[in-house]
């Protein structure tokens, strides 16, 4: 059933929810990559660790007693670089939810303007974002596109 989270909560993850993180960002269809490709662009436990004890920050959604979304940013990059929903959890508010604790947590570190890339094939994530208040800004150099929001 779509709307809005049932009995949802938003926890902020640690370095112990690292296999969770990587269950549910292995889990989605849009914009999928198994752990194998993660780790050949760096993405790996011991990195998403490093992240997290460093200026990264990530929060998981639970619901139902399942952990079934997760957002994560960095402060010193002033950006979003994870957002992923489980495929059956999706289009309950989850992934707004997420995307405002981020926007929020790198605003209260001293942003004023965050950026995130998605792919130019992630049409559904385009407009969430645009959605959301992102501006598209073009292209970024890995040639997803990118979106800023500046604070204020």
């Amino acid at each position: 059933m779509r709307g809005a989270p049932r009995s949802g909560k938003v926890r902020t993850a640690t370095a112990a929810d690292v296999d969770t993180l990587f269950d549910i960002r292995t889990s989605v269809r849009e914009n999928y990559m198994a752990r194998a490709e993660l780790a050949a662009i760096g993405v790996t436990p011991a990195s998403v660790s490093a992240i997290l004890q460093g200026s990264g920050r990530a929060w998981i959604a639970w619901l139902e007693r399942q952990a079934v979304a997760f957002s994560m940013a960095d402060a010193a990059r002033a950006t979003v670089f994870a957002m992923f929903v489980r495929p059956d959890f999706e289009g309950r508010g989850l992934g707004r939810r997420l995307l405002t604790e981020a926007e929020r947590w790198l605003f209260a570190q001293g942003c004023r303007e965050i950026w995130l890339t998605t792919g130019t094939d992630a049409i559904r994530a385009q407009g969430f974002y645009r959605h959301l208040g992102w501006t598209e800004t073009g292209l970024a150099e890995n040639g997803e596109i990118r979106f800023v929001k500046r604070h204020g």
